[in-house]
């Protein structure tokens, strides 16, 4: 791909998932193929992803140097990231020294399934039989209070579960409801969006 359209590039700490704490630099992209909704998943999407210019592989990666000479994570994400993530774009900047954790939502099976990328995180916002990407270093599902845990398709390392956040706040009851959710399905863990807590972006 010559050029990706791309929401926002920053440098951050990863506030989510077994890599909470570790400092990142993020490659946000532009678009999603789904519409996260209350009423069907549970919880509302809080990330703005539609806006975004278009950027070629050289002008991404002085954006990276210029926020960080010494952080060597690219954490690609959107949106979907999956939608632009190609081979080229991997081989790119692992050439260029970094390492790549992805978070998607595994509707669309990342290329060569997956290979070349670090780190995988599968978020799913679709039923199970709808997941393509099924190998993952980390599962994660975002659960609103009273929605269970799925029988997941998806094969990894660590299993998560994350309480969904009413704009920048937590509702105890559904944290609460996550914990139970742990406490009665292990190996199942809960991962906080502990950057929502330490306001950081």
């Amino acid at each position: 791909m010559e050029r990706y359209r791309v929401n926002e590039i920053f440098y951050s700490l990863q506030g989510e998932g077994v890599r909470a704490g570790t400092p990142n630099l993020f490659l946000r992209f532009s678009r999603c193929n789904l519409e996260c909704r209350v009423e069907t998943h549970g919880f509302d999407c809080d990330t703005e992803f539609e806006s975004g210019r278009w950027l070629t592989l050289p002008e991404i990666i002085a954006e990276l140097r210029a926020l960080s000479a010494s952080c060597r994570w690219v954490i690609l994400t959107g949106g979907e990231p999956a939608l632009q993530v190609d081979a080229e774009l991997i081989e790119t900047l692992h050439a260029a020294g970094y390492e790549l954790a992805i978070e998607t939502n595994g509707s669309i099976e990342l290329p060569a399934m997956g290979e070349g990328i670090d780190w995988i995180t599968v978020s799913p916002k679709v039923a199970e039989h709808a997941i393509r990407q099924r190998r993952a270093h980390e599962v994660k599902y975002v659960r609103g209070y009273g929605q269970g845990i799925p029988k997941t398709v998806v094969e990894a390392e660590h299993y998560l579960v994350s309480p969904a956040f009413e704009g920048a706040g937590l509702d105890s009851r559904t944290l609460e409801w996550c914990i139970r959710l742990c406490k009665e399905n292990p190996p199942w863990r809960l991962s906080v969006q502990q950057h929502k807590l330490w306001d950081v972006r």
